[in-house]
């Protein structure tokens, strides 16, 4: 769930123009407002995943071009965050957050609109910029309009409104996707946002009382275009290095990704030493809280984009499982996400400090153990009700981590600049996130070709068997197993997983009989999505490794937080 508190006054202090007016009559219907532009995004980012495979079939987008639809978004959103924020506080919140439901709703359409790969993922970058210029007014709106003695129980309402739409998402996706409206395929998912952004602009027009701060900080653009080349310098080879047989210009990109950082940091000294206001203050580093905390941060979205993206393309594309299948599979992870979230911010963490931080590491890495386990038990063969416990329990340690790591992460930040602290904490959700769906490309589809000969070798006895049922010669057997299985690792190899490589369209050996052709097609077509299947799931197995280790260096790094957190206003 992505929060924001930049540009608002920090715990126990109040915007100027908040302590003279008195509270808004009509604040109640304005939270309405504001919670429903929150609901809007968090909904759009969870409900996208089911829909990919059905994107994919539909305008022909490759694999690269899927994790661009996804981390496009996030890469926005992650650019323009503090930037939109002092936008809000410059210019007027309620202005800023009107301009981030109109476009929003305008590039919903776009991408309910889009008829090629290019034009989705142009359409979700600029829904992502026109969340940044959205999301962050919603809590400052919050702050300005409520009083302290009501923000506990209006944060308590926003919070429940994020678990409800993380828990409906893929469940809402994979049900628009099923139902086909009006042969709309996956478009509804983005076209749904036009009578909600509609509602939204029209109450926010009326409801929402306008506010700024006259105090507030300039926007720091350079900073902002240096951040944003050094991390499109990473992601971008990393999301185009397979498609393009990792060129010796990515490996470049990402070195020079390593530059454009050094000049960042400079340029935000610079910045400092000249008394202006950078986009991030280097000095909160000083803190080891806000340190550890940016570091768990980071690597729990890291872990989180890869692990959505991987999950997604193994259900849907390698066992071949529908969308709403797939989303409502996915419950039993958000549903322990929503429980764990609550009781670690409401009781846990106030009795047992980092100790749930650290309890949230193990048992996520304790459900990805248990998830490579069963997969590898059940192999194609799994079933939802399998999934589950690993899931849940996933979700539970996700629930025990992302909700109260950024009060820990602020504990040792001074009051004057928490919000500034959060609101970097809050782009570093986005950008771990796209990076994780960036490096999907080297754990996961890497490594599916390496794993094609298991898949075929998990049919090779089923295919023999009915060969020599039709009358195929062993020798003649074996010559056509070959054949196979260039043509799975073709298939696994390739970029698009719609296409069906050359090595697959040879025709049966001369000496086979033409009454036996049409029954070997039949039996290699039949056994071909069970090849698959075997060969996703062994894949997955190894991202899932993968991801485990970034499990483990983020549960470790949690020794630098502090034992108790200070909980902030955000």
């Amino acid at each position: 769930m992505t929060v924001s508190t930049e540009g608002k006054p920090a715990e126990g202090e109040r915007d100027p123009a908040a302590a003279e007016a008195p509270p808004d009559p009509k604040r109640w219907a304005a939270l309405g407002i504001v919670l429903l532009a929150a609901f809007m995004d968090l909904l759009d980012v969870t409900i996208v995943n089911v829909a990919i495979p059905s994107i994919q079939r539909d305008i022909g987008a490759g694999y690269a071009a899927v994790s661009w639809i996804t981390a496009g978004y996030a890469l926005a959103f992650a650019a323009l965050l503090i930037t939109c924020g002092r936008l809000g506080d410059i210019y007027g919140r309620r202005k800023m957050l009107l301009w981030g439901i109109a476009t929003f709703t305008i590039t919903s359409v776009l991408c309910g609109v889009a008829s090629d790969p290019g034009m989705l993922i142009t359409a979700r970058i600029l829904q992502g910029a026109s969340a940044a210029l959205m999301i962050p007014q919603v809590l400052s709106i919050i702050h300005v309009t409520f009083p302290a003695s009501e923000r506990g129980k209006v944060f308590g309402m926003y919070g429940a409104v994020g678990g409800l739409a993380v828990v409906s998402g893929p469940v809402l996706g994979g049900l628009f996707v099923e139902a086909d409206l009006f042969g709309l395929a996956w478009r509804p998912i983005f076209l749904v946002n036009i009578p909600v952004g509609i509602l939204g602009f029209i109450g926010a027009l009326y409801l929402v009382r306008e506010s700024r701060d006259t105090k507030a900080s300039r926007v720091d653009p350079i900073g902002v275009l240096l951040a944003t080349s050094a991390v499109l310098l990473l992601v971008y080879p990393l999301i185009q290095g397979r498609e393009n047989d990792w060129p010796v210009w990515g490996f470049v990109m990402m070195a020079g990704s390593l530059l454009v950082l050094a000049a960042f940091i400079a340029h935000q000294r610079s910045v400092m030493a000249r008394g202006g206001s950078p986009l991030v203050a280097l000095n909160l580093f000083r803190a080891r809280s806000f340190a550890g905390g940016f570091s768990v941060n980071l690597l729990t979205n890291v872990t989180n984009g890869a692990f959505f993206l991987m999950w997604t393309l193994y259900m849907q594309i390698g066992l071949g499982w529908s969308a709403i299948h797939a989303g409502l599979t996915g419950l039993a992870f958000f549903i322990g996400l929503a429980l764990a979230a609550g009781m670690a911010v409401e009781y846990l963490t106030p009795k047992f400090g980092r100790k749930v931080l650290f309890a949230g590491g193990l048992l996520m890495m304790a459900g990805a153990t248990l998830f490579v386990f069963v997969s590898d038990r059940y192999g194609p063969d799994i079933t939802s009700w399998q999934m589950a416990p690993p899931l849940f329990i996933m979700g539970l340690g996700m629930g025990y981590i992302v909700a109260p790591v950024l009060d820990f992460a602020l504990t040792e930040v001074p009051h004057s600049v928490a919000g500034s602290a959060s609101g970097v904490l809050n782009t570093t959700q986005q950008l771990g996130n796209a990076v994780g769906i960036a490096l999907v490309s080297v754990l996961f589809l890497a490594a599916l070709p390496g794993q094609s000969d298991k898949g075929v070798d998990y049919v090779a006895d089923d295919i023999r068997q009915e060969l020599t049922t039709a009358g195929v010669p062993d020798p003649v057997q074996d010559q056509i197993l070959a054949g196979y299985r260039v043509c799975v690792h073709d298939r696994m190899e390739e970029k698009d997983s719609t296409v069906v490589p050359e090595s697959c369209r040879t025709e049966p050996p001369a000496e086979v009989p033409a009454a036996a052709a049409a029954e070997i097609e039949r039996v290699l077509t039949e056994h071909g999505a069970d090849a698959q299947a075997e060969t996703f799931s062994r894949a997955y197995r190894v991202g899932l490794m993968w991801v485990l280790g970034v499990m483990a260096v983020m549960t470790l790094l949690m020794v630098s937080l502090p034992r108790f957190a200070t909980p902030q206003q955000h």
